[in-house]
């Protein structure tokens, strides 16, 4: 299924209940078809506030900008409005929170937004950024249990889940050089292969057309 939509900056209009207002959201941002989504934290922590774009106005946003844009996913090294490539933006919690982090309840408010545009996208790799996201990502979309996940030595790896496949990224505030070229590394062997997970069931249609599910 292909989502028709020339909607850059959150194209399913989710309107999710901030403490702030609508007008405070830092919404799911890029192509709505992608293969690839990244996904972070919140605005507080990734970035966007200002410009409500997620991983903008900000260091994490800088850094991992730079390392997407090396290997084709963004058009420049870095932009409050990035011209993305096969790529979607969003956070789990895509409000400016009521203090300096959301609370517990209001994560747990949210996850429904996340978990729609998640399924809505359907892209075949997800990259989690950050501790919170790397455990929720592979908590939730792969058998792996959160808890047990070594935040800092999964970044950069593989890790197959039911139908994605998950590229977790450390919080790139902490990176140092061999952590973007690890991350570069990493996306560039999966852009070179066959990352799609679906399954091709034309053999039960009785013609000869081709059909893949997910």
């Amino acid at each position: 299924m292909e989502n028709v939509t020339d909607r850059t900056s959150n194209p399913f209009g989710m309107r999710p209940p901030c403490p702030h207002g609508p007008e405070s959201a830092v919404p799911g941002y890029g192509d709505a078809n992608a293969d690839f989504h990244l996904i972070g934290d919140h605005p507080g922590v990734h970035g966007g506030g200002s410009t409500g774009v997620p991983f903008t106005d900000s260091l994490a946003g800088e850094r991992l900008q730079a390392a997407l844009s090396e290997v084709g996913l963004l058009e420049e090294p870095y932009s409050d409005e990035p011209a993305v490539w096969n790529l979607f933006l969003s956070y789990l919690h895509m409000c400016r929170a009521s203090g300096d982090e959301p609370t517990a309840a209001e994560y747990a408010d949210l996850e429904r937004f996340f978990d729609a545009e998640l399924r809505a996208i359907a892209a075949h790799v997800l990259l989690p950024v950050g501790e919170r996201a790397i455990r929720h990502v592979v908590g939730q979309y792969t058998a792996k249990v959160a808890t047990d996940v070594d935040v800092e030595g999964v970044h950069a790896t593989e890790i197959r889940g039911s139908g994605f496949l998950v590229v977790p990224i450390a919080d790139p505030v902490g990176w140092d050089g061999e952590d973007h070229d690890a991350l570069v590394d990493r996306l560039c062997t999966v852009l070179a292969m066959d990352y799609r997970q679906t399954t091709d069931l034309s053999r039960f249609l009785g013609t000869s057309e081709l059909y893949f599910v997910r």
